[in-house]
Order: structure tokens, then C-alpha cells, then sequence
């Protein structure tokens, strides 16, 4: 572990004024991709929650064709894995990256026209799909119209990133803007790879499930992963006031993750009509991420030794810390769910439901609350207004995508069951499953009231309700001496 030479009270002075320079130089374009993302949350948990309730309620909002299952749970899906991930990830990227180059941002107004352009997106994808207009192609339900704004939005934005840190003052290369730089190359090259193999130039045949399942399952590994991983990289050693524990676990966290996940995706399609050698190499590749994830697990384990009192403090800590736990149990499940003996059962139930939302929610989702809850102080110069409400968005949410995953995991392994049994009659398998889908939007619920409290911390912060910033960071509760967020 590296050593540092303690900083004189000049140079911390110093260094905030730069820090809050930085900040103000970024404070409009990355505020407008995080409430743009949030808006797009929220949008997300409504239609989320209609499409839970249709499970077991087929009769519910049956009036209109725009409501039916099928058109609102592909909006769902893109309002949220589009809307507020990718702009979320956007908005993390440019902050991050000016923060750790010592760089004011240049240009920030074309960055808010490059988030315009996803936000209209974004309005032609959830309306087009509501009106009948989808795609249905798994992640790629977008209307054929709307590619060119993602396109162009994303291009900016990985432009500015890397523009950045070409501009960088700071020599060293943090491993946060490892995963940035990473992040901002692979999606834009993934998306223009997919859309045009699929629906510009589409390939004939088997190829076309095998690059909806190579660019689905990398949407996740090497676009939100690299830049939530990045973030618990940034925010727990700034939180605590200590340095990452090991260089070289973070050289194999990253190089490893970059080597193997890219096979990953193939394992959606075991029993499927492709090749073997695919499916088995997508096997082993899953397999091989026991590394990166093991890595990175220890790295910020160790870390956090010693401080995880600091979790009854830190708002920012308590959600980050709660998604890295999330991404070392997902990225578990998610290499024994591509054994093929295991997928026999798991395959095609809600078991597979259960594990994406605890990648997406618990891992992903869960991090950048973490993000939210540091970086936009910082950009307002104004504290959160209320502990309380913090709180009560933490409870609801880890409870609710607690529920959300093991009920959906224990229901749909013996879904998994059931259908292999010949002598289980379909009517039986769904009966049984009512059960696991009222628990399901239960925890939607929950879900749905923690967003709720974290829209109405954000909105006071941006109409300035909360505290000034030199009154120090907002806490659940007051902290013992030493023990607060020592880093600005």
C-alpha cells in the first residue's frame, strides 16, 4: 500500500478551492444527468409497479392497449435500464474524471445538448413503446427512431471523458478512472455494433439472439460495472479517509474483468440453437470471473477494515458498501447460474428475474445512491435536508430488494422444478407462483415509498432547502470523534 505525505492545513486549503472549482466548472451538465436520470427512476418505478401487479392481477388496467403487460414492462425496462442507468453512469463519469484529473470541465453546454438529445430519446423510447412501436428485442426494445439520439449523446459524452483526462494535472492514474476510460470506450462501440447487426445491417439467423445476449449481458458488465465499481473505488476510501489496500489487487480486478466478462453472455442461450463451443466457452468465461469479483471484494473489504463503524454515519458509505456487497453476491450466483446442470432448472423462471434486479437494484442502483448522496452536495454547496428521509429511502429500498430477491429466487427455482416435471400440470406451477408475485410487488412498494423520500430530498436540495455545506456533511446520526467523512 502506497505511503503519503500528510498534507500541511495550507494544502488543504488549497486543494478544497481547486475541489470546489472543479465542481462549479461541472455543476450544470452533471445536475442535469442525474435529475434527468432520477426523473427517469421515478418514471421507471411507476410502470415497474403496474407491471408487477398485472402478475397476479391480470384484470388491472385493462382499459387501454398502452397499459397491457407486455408494452408496460418494456418501458419499465428501458426507463430504467436506459433512462436512469445510463445517465446516471454519465453523470458519474464526467464528475469522477474531472475530480481525480484536477481539471475544470470545458464546454459544458455542449454536454447538456448531448444529455438533451438522450432525454428526447428517452420521451420517443417510453412513448413509442406504450404506443405499440417496441422493438422486442431484450434491451433493445427502443424504437427504430431513437438509436441515432443514444448514439449521439453517448458520443459526446465518452469525447468529454476522455478529453478530460487527456487534460489531466494529476500524473497518477486512480483506478476509478481506470474503469471510466473503460466504460466510456466499450458501450459506445457495443451499442453501434448491436443496433446495426440487429436492425440497420440485421444478420441472418442465429447470430442475431447471439449478439442480443452478447450486447445485454455487456450492457450490465462493461457499462454500468466498470463505472459502479469505479465509484465504490472513489467513495470508500474518500469517505473513510484511507487508501485503496492493494495496487495490484485493483491491476487483477480490472484486467480480469476486462479479459472474461465479455464472454459471459452466451450462457443465456444454453439449450438454445448455437453452437457448442459458444455456449460452453460463454461457461467458462462465466466461471472466470470468480477472479475480478474475488479481487475486488477483498480490496474493498480490507479497505473498510476497521472503519465499518462508520457505516451508522455515512449515508454515502452505508448504500455504497451495500452495493459492493451486492456485486461480489450477484457475480457469485451469476457463475454458478451459468453452469448447465443448474441452468436446466433455472432458465427461462423467475429465479433469472430475481438475479438481474439484484445486479441492476442491489448492485448498481444501490452504489449510485451512494454517488447521489456525495456528489451533489458538493455541487449545490447545500446539505440533504433531512436524516430522517435518508433513512427511510435506505430501510425501504434494502428491505425491498431483499424481498424482491429471495422470494423470486425460492419461487422461481421450483418454477424451475415444476416445469421439468411432466406430471405438474401448468395451472398448478401458476398458482403456486402467486404467493412469490404478490411478495414481488410488495417489495415494489417498498421500493417505490424509498424513491419517493430520495425525489423529495433531491427536489429540496436543488430549490435550496437543506443546510450550507460548511456546516459539514448531513449523518444519520451525530458522529463519535474521528469518525466522519474526512475528505471533501
Amino acid at each position: 500500500m502506497a505511503t503519503t505525505t500528510p498534507l500541511t492545513q495550507t494544502d488543504r486549503e488549497r486543494s478544497a478551492l481547486e475541489r470546489r472549482e472543479i465542481d462549479a466548472s461541472c455543476r450544470v451538465p452533471v445536475l442535469y444527468f442525474a435529475t434527468s436520470a432520477a426523473f427517469w427512476l421515478l418514471v421507471g418505478t411507476v410502470l415497474g409497479i403496474i407491471a408487477s401487479i398485472k402478475l397476479h392481477s391480470p384484470y388491472f388496467l385493462t382499459g387501454s392497449p398502452e397499459l397491457t403487460f407486455g408494452r408496460v414492462r418494456m418501458a419499465h425496462l428501458q426507463a430504467v435500464g436506459v433512462g436512469w442507468s445510463a445517465m446516471m453512469v454519465m453523470a458519474a463519469a464526467i464528475w469522477l474524471m474531472c475530480r481525480l484529473s484536477r481539471v475544470a470541465l470545458i464546454y459544458p453546454t455542449l454536454l447538456v445538448f448531448a444529455g438533451t438529445m438522450w432525454n428526447i430519446g428517452m420521451i420517443a423510447d417510453v412513448v413509442g413503446i406504450l404506443s405499440g412501436d417496441a422493438q422486442s428485442v431484450e434491451w433493445l426494445d427502443a424504437p427504430s427512431y431513437v438509436p441515432p439520439f443514444f448514439i449521439t449523446g453517448v458520443g459526446i459524452v465518452s469525447a468529454w471523458t476522455v478529453a478530460t483526462f487527456r487534460r489531466r494535472r494529476e500524473l497518477h492514474v486512480y483506478v476509478t478512472q481506470w474503469y471510466i476510460l473503460a466504460a466510456v470506450f466499450w458501450f459506445p462501440w457495443l451499442y453501434t455494433v448491436a443496433v446495426l447487426m440487429i436492425f440497420w445491417m440485421p444478420a441472418t439467423g442465429v447470430i442475431q439472439p447471439v449478439v442480443n445476449w452478447w450486447f445485454g449481458h455487456n450492457y450490465l458488465g462493461l457499462w454500468l460495472t466498470p463505472i459502479a465499481v469505479g465509484t465504490t473505488y472513489y467513495i470508500i476510501p474518500k469517505v473513510i479517509g484511507r487508501p485503496v489496500h492493494s495496487y495490484y489487487l485493483s491491476i487483477i480486478g480490472f484486467w480480469s474483468l476486462a479479459l472474461f466478462y465479455s464472454w459471459a453472455g452466451m450462457h443465456h442461450l444454453i439449450g438454445g440453437p448455437i453452437p457448442a463451443w459458444l455456449a460452453t466457452a460463454s461457461t467458462v468465461g462465466s466461471m472466470m470471473m470468480f477472479i475480478p469479483v474475488i479481487a475486488v471484494a477483498i480490496n474493498h473489504h480490507m479497505t473498510m477494515l476497521g472503519s465499518f463503524q462508520r457505516l451508522k454515519y455515512s449515508p454515502a458509505l452505508r448504500f455504497t458498501v451495500f452495493g459492493a456487497i451486492s456485486y461480489t453476491a450477484v457475480s457469485f450466483q451469476g457463475s454458478i447460474e451459468a453452469l448447465k446442470d443448474f441452468s436446466e432448472v433455472a432458465h427461462f423462471t423467475h429465479y433469472t428475474v430475481a438475479h438481474a434486479h439484484l445486479g441492476m437494484y442491489g448492485f448498481f442502483t444501490m452504489t449510485m445512491f451512494g454517488l447521489f448522496y456525495y456528489m451533489v452536495p458538493r455541487l449545490t454547496g447545500r446539505e440533504w435536508a433531512s436524516p430522517t428521509l435518508i433513512r427511510v429511502h435506505f430501510w425501504c429500498d434494502a428491505i425491498g430488494i431483499t424481498i424482491y430477491f429471495v422470494s423470486l429466487s425460492i419461487g422461481g427455482w421450483w418454477q424451475g422444478r415444476m416445469l421439468n416435471n411432466p406430471n405438474i400440470p401448468m395451472p398448478n406451477i401458476i398458482e403456486y407462483l402467486l404467493r412469490f408475485l404478490f411478495a414481488r410487488s410488495l417489495a415494489g412498494g417498498l421500493i417505490g415509498l424509498g424513491h419517493l423520500a430520495f425525489a423529495l430530498l433531491l427536489v429540496a436540495n436543488l430549490m435550496g432547502w437543506g443546510r450550507q455545506r460548511s456546516g459539514g456533511p448531513t449523518y444519520f446520526v451525530e458522529p463519535a470523534p474521528n469518525a466522519g467523512d474526512v475528505q471533501g
